[in-house]
């Protein structure tokens, strides 16, 4: 199968050595999110705006490979302070409909450019 990258100004560009996502058949594989406003590149102050943001700019990208978050079957949240995990459930649901994906939450020691929160997902569009 064909690998198409899949790139938006709509959300961070990369800040290393990969792609915003990566497109396989009807399978979408989108590279990790920090809180990085798209227009300034910065990162965003505090957690709640970071939880935002990255699901922001997962949105951006799950859109600009022609899909959606509906459509995401999996989650991973890395999390510097898994205190902060009630309040990644109450924002995510204003990102993701039931079915809600599979998920994972993963608390971590430091994440780049000193991110509370970092997200990545697996689409399966439609």
């Amino acid at each position: 199968m064909t690998k198409l990258i899949v790139s938006t100004p709509n959300a961070p560009a990369a800040i290393g050595t990969y792609s915003q996502a990566v497109r396989v058949g009807d399978t979408v594989y989108l590279s990790g999110q920090i809180g990085l406003d798209p227009a300034t590149g910065q990162l965003v102050d505090g957690i709640e705006n970071q939880i935002h943001r990255v699901f922001g700019n997962l949105k951006a990208v799950a859109e600009a490979a022609g899909g959606s978050l509906a459509e995401a079957v999996k989650l991973t949240v890395y999390l510097t302070d898994l205190a902060n995990f009630a309040r990644v459930n109450e924002i995510m649901a204003r990102y993701f409909g039931q079915p809600y994906p599979a998920r994972a939450a993963v608390g971590v020691a430091a994440l780049p450019r000193c991110a509370l929160i970092e997200a990545d997902a697996i689409l399966v569009l439609a």
